[in-house]
């Protein structure tokens, strides 16, 4: 029998082309681990071949540091942020586990991974072409953060189905019990061959405990879709401050080789400094 998870290099073909199949396989946690690992192997090989396309703006040092460095800053934000959205599931008394809510974000990194690799060809032709290094340093930011916005929306979707799928299992008639049939002249309780026949218990529904069809009861809520953005502005902070202390990923072709650089400023305000230089000429 086929795998059903596909192969590391074609489980992006399946994140694109069978997104209700992973959500369901995500709920049911289901080979999440070789999934998992088949997600991760695919977005470090990606972000690592696009990593050595930024570093090429430098040389060939720099392209192999940019190589080792791209992947290295998605995966360090990720054990960052990752305690924070599960902790944020557990106060909130969302059933979501470690592994669910790994493989969500994985699932978000490796949209991101493979889209920005497909972008990698049209950096290369504005590297060769342009010979413009903040227009080359620009371009990348901008494709880095489509590519991001692109992947949080699977992070998002993913999310709002295991939402959907609780909600479901909650609005959902519980089983009736085995009706015991007594004729009608007889009490709720009666004796029959020395035996006592009793009516079934009403059976509790939702709304019995202070809830409407369609809710949780109370301790069993829906993941907040509310944290989760929280969580995704978090993320992009943390994503963006990290990326700044491993800087330089591009690097100045006027400049020396440099694994790393000393801490000092933001990447905000380079970014805007970037602008203003481009537009200034």
């Amino acid at each position: 029998m086929a795998n059903p998870t596909g192969s590391s290099l074609l489980v992006i073909e399946r994140l694109l082309r069978d997104r209700d199949g992973i959500w369901r396989q995500i709920i049911e946690e289901r080979d999440l681990k070789q999934l998992t690992v088949q997600m991760l192997t695919s977005s470090a090989l990606s972000l690592a071949l696009y990593g050595a396309v930024l570093g090429a703006s430098n040389g060939p040092l720099q392209a192999v540091s940019s190589f080792v460095k791209l992947p290295l800053l998605f995966l360090a934000t990720l054990a960052i942020c990752l305690p924070t959205l599960y902790l944020f599931n557990l106060v909130f008394g969302a059933k979501l586990s470690v592994l669910q809510a790994l493989t969500l974000i994985m699932v978000t990194i490796t949209v991101t991974a493979v889209l920005t690799l497909a972008f990698a060809p049209i950096s290369l032709f504005f590297l060769i072409t342009a010979q413009s290094y903040p227009f080359f340093k620009l371009l990348n930011v901008a494709i880095l953060v489509l590519t991001a916005l692109v992947g949080l929306r699977f992070l998002t979707a993913g999310m709002t189905a295991l939402n959907d799928h609780q909600l479901k299992v909650a609005s959902r008639p519980p089983a009736l019990p085995p009706a015991v049939e007594l004729p009608a002249d007889k009490p709720a309780a009666a004796k029959e061959n020395g035996a006592v026949l009793t009516a079934p218990a009403p059976v509790k529904r939702l709304s019995d405990i202070g809830g409407r069809p369609g809710e949780l009861p109370p301790g069993e809520r829906p993941a907040s879709m509310t944290l989760l953005y929280i969580w995704i502005l978090l993320f992009g902070f943390v994503g963006t401050q990290l990326a700044w202390t491993l800087r330089p990923f591009f690097g100045s072709p006027d400049k020396p080789f440099q694994l790393f650089r000393s801490i000092g400023g933001t990447f905000y305000a380079d970014i805007l400094q970037t602008i203003g230089r481009l537009i200034g000429g």
